[in-house]
């Protein structure tokens, strides 16, 4: 099946979490320069690719990598808070957006798994 026909059959829900986990990817590796090359954002750019890829094409470690990236963007996005809440608005509210978004991703893909693809 070819990526356009794929992307016909699919739904927005389905294409939602690759659209999220795609953008969010390319932006930490967009911003990666721009942060003196903190290895971080690297990773979870790099790691977050692997995972729209994975959604994309439906593998069965797709579900793992989400519930991995979950970890990864939870404690990267807390911390981040907890540093500049106070001193960076845009930050602070940018951390809080990546935090619930991922939250809401990883509900939506965890539980809309099916039983063949664990």
């Amino acid at each position: 099946m070819s990526f356009g026909s794929k992307l016909k059959t699919a739904n927005i829900r389905a294409l939602a979490p690759i659209a999220f986990y795609g953008v969010i990817g390319v932006l930490f590796l967009v911003l990666l320069p721009l942060a003196n090359f903190p290895p971080h954002i690297g990773l979870t750019g790099i790691l977050s690719l692997i995972t729209a890829y994975g959604l994309f094409k439906k593998r069965f470690w797709a579900v793992w990598l989400v519930v991995a990236v979950f970890f990864v963007a939870t404690t990267f996005s807390l911390y981040t808070l907890a540093y500049v809440i106070f001193s960076d608005w845009i930050v602070g509210i940018s951390m809080m957006v990546y935090a619930v978004l991922t939250w809401a991703f990883t509900a939506y893909v965890v539980l809309k798994r099916k039983p063949s693809e664990t």
